[in-house]
């Protein structure tokens, strides 16, 4: 079951990284942000309504920063 209420896209807050639920790795570290209170969810649930929020790529689980 996918974590986030059925989101794809979580946004780390404090590091303004975006995460792809689906394609979530080990050092995505998704609980540990989640637990601090830095998770956000997009509306639409989409990667580029994500990046138009300011959220780059998470290294791990989409890759290709563009920072």
């Amino acid at each position: 079951m996918r974590r986030g209420n059925g989101k794809q896209f979580l946004g780390n807050i404090n590091t303004m990284e975006v995460h792809d639920l689906d394609n979530e790795q080990t050092l995505c570290q998704i609980d540990e942000i989640i637990t601090a209170g830095h998770d956000r969810y997009f509306t639409p649930d989409t990667l580029s309504q994500a990046k138009s929020q300011g959220f780059d790529n998470g290294h791990w689980c989409i890759g290709g920063s563009e920072r």
